[in-house]
């Protein structure tokens, strides 16, 4: 491409990714409803985990980002307006109904629809799922009498090895994964951690719209959506944000967008590779360095957007954020449900929070410092105010910490 490259800083490209992240100024105002709508249209997906530490990790991205967010406001897009619902997107995830023309276009391609970043997923699926045809059926013909929870499958039996390559579980759970995958079945409630399946085609309302895209069309609008989501992107984020690992031909779907001007390269100070910015976010680059930019303190969720690219994340912003949940005890550095402190256009700190439901309590295991972090009274100040806005949202009714509070921040944060 003969075009040259649109030159940025490195602060203005981080202050565009939070404000396309919904992290600057206030917090999104208006009906509730339409507000958490706003913000999944911005994002493209919301990573759905339930872990309930301090509250579920879907839970807190919508908060750090809508005024006045309501589980039941979510529950009821979910389940009785069906303006969302459950699929595959970046991980399990939160995504539009409105955007069902993207994924319904890849169901009917899977297990075809599967790039190679997948591993061997693809060929297993080809494998696998003739084998066990009869299995889909009887699931299928299960759930025509009524949505059931896994664990009410007759045939379902947890496993102990990975014969398939599938991982542990059940073949009922590994086929439940590829009917969802292919659009058959969705998830239709929730039962403490447990997922509800029904079928599709009972489920979804009368009104989706089942346009089948083309392959270059899909990858196309993937590619735009994720660019949109971070602000600037390089091939490697955008396969890994929206649609994850779903680009066939990502090089030819940037290489249209380009000819298209719909998109265009840009040069981050500091910051080598290819990067994209969407030709609808070039003029908001370009305000990043006025006075109207507004920072924000928030405590980010461990599945936030913001740090489901982590390579990114750390080019982008210095940031290192690593699910310690998942490691041992004793090599874990920050704690168990590390939360983000993201202040303006830099991350500052972690928070190791849990919420403590009998005693009403919000237990701030620890606070830490990233290198550099500011040590003002205004900052921490703001960092105690928006942990008292946590314990607000999750009832407690005190907030309590340990004497693992950086030294800067210790007379707000006690």
């Amino acid at each position: 491409m003969s075009e040259t490259a649109i030159s940025t800083s490195l602060e203005s490209a981080r202050r565009l990714t939070v404000t396309k992240q919904h992290l600057a100024g206030k917090l999104r105002t208006g009906p509730a409803r339409e507000a958490i709508l706003s913000v999944i249209r911005d994002l493209g997906f919301v990573q759905w985990d339930p872990v309930n530490v301090v509250a579920p990790s879907h839970v807190l991205t919508l908060w750090s980002r809508v005024a006045h967010f309501r589980l039941s406001d979510l529950d009821r897009l979910l389940w009785d307006e069906k303006k969302l619902f459950e699929h595959w997107s970046h991980a399990a995830s939160i995504v539009l109904i409105e955007d069902y023309p993207i994924f319904y276009s890849l169901m009917r391609r899977y297990p075809e629809s599967l790039s190679k970043s997948w591993g061997g997923w693809r060929e297993r699926a080809r494998t696998w799922l003739p084998q066990h045809a009869e299995l889909r059926k009887t699931i299928l013909r299960a759930l025509k009498k009524g949505p059931l929870r896994l664990s009410e499958f007759e045939d379902h039996a947890r496993t102990k090895g990975s014969t398939d390559g599938w991982g542990s579980g059940s073949d009922v759970s590994t086929m439940l994964f590829h009917l969802q995958m292919s659009g058959e079945v969705v998830v239709v409630g929730h039962e403490g951690n447990q997922n509800i399946w029904g079928l599709a085609e009972t489920f979804l309302p009368s009104s989706v719209e089942k346009n089948e895209l083309s392959e270059q069309e899909v990858e196309q609008e993937g590619a735009e959506r994720s660019i949109r989501a971070l602000g600037t992107a390089s091939p490697s984020d955008i396969n890994r944000y929206f649609l994850r690992g779903r680009y066939l031909n990502l090089k030819k779907a940037l290489e249209r967008l380009q000819e298209a001007s719909t998109i265009h390269r840009v040069h981050i100070a500091g910051v080598s590779g290819e990067r994209y910015v969407h030709d609808r976010d070039v003029r908001l680059l370009e305000s990043m360095d006025s006075d109207a930019w507004q920072p924000r303190m928030s405590l980010l969720a461990p599945f936030d957007n913001m740090v489901a690219v982590q390579e990114w994340t750390r080019r982008l912003f210095g940031f290192s954020y690593v699910h310690e949940q998942f490691l041992p005890k004793a090599k874990r550095k920050f704690g168990t449900y590390v939360l983000p402190i993201l202040w303006g256009d830099r991350f500052i700190g972690r928070i190791d929070p849990k919420m403590d439901r009998e005693s009403e309590k919000l237990l701030i295991n620890s606070v830490h410092a990233e290198p550099g972090a500011p040590g003002d009274k205004e900052v921490s100040r703001k960092i105690g105010e928006t942990i008292d806005q946590l314990a607000k949202f999750l009832r407690a009714k005190e907030v309590v910490y340990t004497a693992r509070v950086p030294k800067a921040w210790r007379n707000s944060l006690r």
